[in-house]
């Protein structure tokens, strides 16, 4: 049977812990008991952990032998704020599917309401990145940026930096990245309702290529969920 992977909140040497919140799915629902082993993702490596000691809200662990870890592939998603509760589901999925880092954007479509708001949802955006990390069996979760307006977003750096449109009739996501090294890329999907025309000319100005997911319209987090699939299996 494969080992439930945890990740770690504190690691020192050869012991690890996972504390609070983090720690009550473990101790409360799994009914952990000391001796039981599970994989302990502490750092960049993945170790066999054995719990040796349970005080109240932590679960700690003595590490044992490194474990072999899929690699981490480099794809950031620039993901425009939407719905909470549709852009949680977002972060959960791709999450699973690997994304490395997800830089939730203020977008001119963003509701303000989400926009002013959205700053008080990253630690829980996190906290969901984690247990989907734990869940597909990542030795990591993906960084959680702290929200920011366009104008910072589309300076970020890439080999390839890809802005998802509707509007594009030319190029197909497949298609721009099917000559791609395997390098560092960036895919940016828009808010409900698309990007705006002055903000796909802001990231056409700073040499962002455009692409579509086809001909039908998707809702901003299939259309993120998609669009990270065929990056993955793209880049495998």
């Amino acid at each position: 049977m494969t080992r439930r992977r945890w990740i770690a909140d504190e690691v020192s040497g050869n012991h690890a812990a996972i504390t609070g919140e983090h720690a009550d799915h473990l101790l409360r629902v799994l009914r952990a008991r000391v001796g039981q082993e599970f994989d302990i993702a502490a750092g960049a490596v993945v170790r066999r952990g054995r719990i040796v000691a349970m005080p109240d809200g932590r679960v700690e662990f003595e590490l044992g032998e490194e474990l072999p870890a899929a690699p981490e592939r480099k794809i950031t998603l620039l993901l425009a704020v939407f719905k909470f509760d549709r852009m949680e589901w977002a972060i959960e999925k791709c999450t699973e599917l690997g994304v490395s880092r997800i830089l939730p954007v203020i977008a001119r479509r963003t509701d303000a309401h989400l926009a002013a708001a959205s700053a008080k949802r990253v630690e829980r955006w996190r906290r969901i990145a984690i247990q989907a990390s734990e869940q597909s069996r990542r030795s990591a979760p993906p960084e959680i940026a702290d929200p920011i307006k366009l104008q910072e977003a589309v300076s970020l750096n890439g080999a390839l930096r890809i802005v998802l449109a509707e509007s594009e009739q030319k190029t197909i996501l497949r298609d721009a990245l099917a000559a791609h090294s395997g390098e560092e890329i960036v895919l940016a999907v828009g808010p409900e309702g698309g990007w705006a025309e002055d903000e796909l000319q802001f990231f056409q100005k700073a040499g962002w290529t455009s692409a579509s997911l086809g001909s039908t319209i998707l809702r901003a987090e299939t259309a993120a969920i998609a669009a990270l699939a065929i990056a993955v299996s793209e880049l495998s």
